[in-house]
This record gives C-alpha cells, structure tokens and sequence, in this order.
C-alpha cells in the first residue's frame, strides 16, 4: 500500500477502528502498517516506511506502540502437523453458570490455542491442537470436562488444515 492510498481511506472507515470497543484509536497510517505486516511479518521498518510515507525510525516507533498496547503480535505461523501435531479439533462447550469463569480456565490450558465466547448453540468454541488422538482424548476428557461449569462438550476434528492465514488486513 503506497502513501497515496493511506491518505486515501475514507474517514468513516478510520472512524469504525477509533469507536470499536473502547481500544486505542488506530489512524489509516498505523492500519497500513499492520497491513504491510501481515503480508511479511520480517518486512523491513524501511520498506514498510517507504510504503506508508513514515521514516523508518517513525515506523519502529508505531509498531512498538501497537505491540504495546496489544492491538496486534508478531509471531512465527506454523503448519500443526510440521512441528509434530497431528491432531486439531474445534470443541464446542455448553456451560452452567459464568461462561467468563470457564472461559478463563480454558484459556490457561496450553493445548487450547483458541477461545472465544459465541452466541448460539455453543457458549464456548475452542481449538484444541494436540500431539495425537490420545493427547487430544485426554484434553477434552479429563482437562476440558472437568473444569467447574462445563456443561457438555462436542468435538469437530480436524481432518486436513486447508487454510490458515491472518491476511484479512484492517478492512
């Protein structure tokens, strides 16, 4: 994305990431930057400047700010099965009681790399990534059903990762 086209974003599309949730209010510049990021998370700070129309020290200075303030991570995406996980599934959860509370449980539990509370048939959708069915059998037996409040639980086991990306940009 060249300068020309930061500068070109509508204000109403700045203003829907300033009023979501209360969070730090992201400029067109920094959504360029985390954009240029997700295309080459090692994207030199000089090269995302020259695309944003910052200084490379301008550029070093934002992303700080945005890693600071955990609008966003940059991190080494893998391929499950290559680092020896066999098996993924997503769990839905049902709870009694505090869904926040479970949630809170789950999420300290290494082998969930995904939490989110949802409206619907579940009150907890979870990605599980094990080692092996075993790992994965054990997780959602004697881990996941035995935190406090859960409910019911039902797995969708992951048969083959045909996506994984974090290229959706800032829209």
């Amino acid at each position: 994305m060249h300068s020309e086209a930061v500068a070109s974003r509508s204000a109403d599309q700045r203003d829907s990431r300033e009023s979501r949730g209360g969070g730090p209010q992201l400029d067109a510049v920094s959504l360029a930057i985390i954009e240029q990021l997700q295309e080459d998370g090692r994207r030199p700070y000089a090269a995302i400047g020259k695309a944003v129309g910052l200084s490379e020290a301008a550029v070093r200075q934002r992303v700080q700010k945005l890693l600071d303030q955990g609008v966003m991570q940059i991190v080494a995406v893998t391929d499950p099965l290559t680092v020896g996980f066999r098996r993924q599934a997503m769990v839905g959860v049902n709870v009694e009681g505090d869904v926040e509370s479970v949630a809170d449980a789950l999420t300290a539990m290494s082998e969930c790399e995904y939490v989110v509370m949802t409206a619907g048939s579940f009150d907890l959708m979870v990605e599980v990534v094990c080692e092996d069915d075993d790992h994965l059998l054990d997780v959602i037996n004697k881990r996941i059903r035995a935190v406090a409040g859960v409910r019911s639980t039902e797995s969708f086991v992951y048969l083959k990762l045909k996506k994984q990306t974090y290229m959706w940009g800032t829209r």
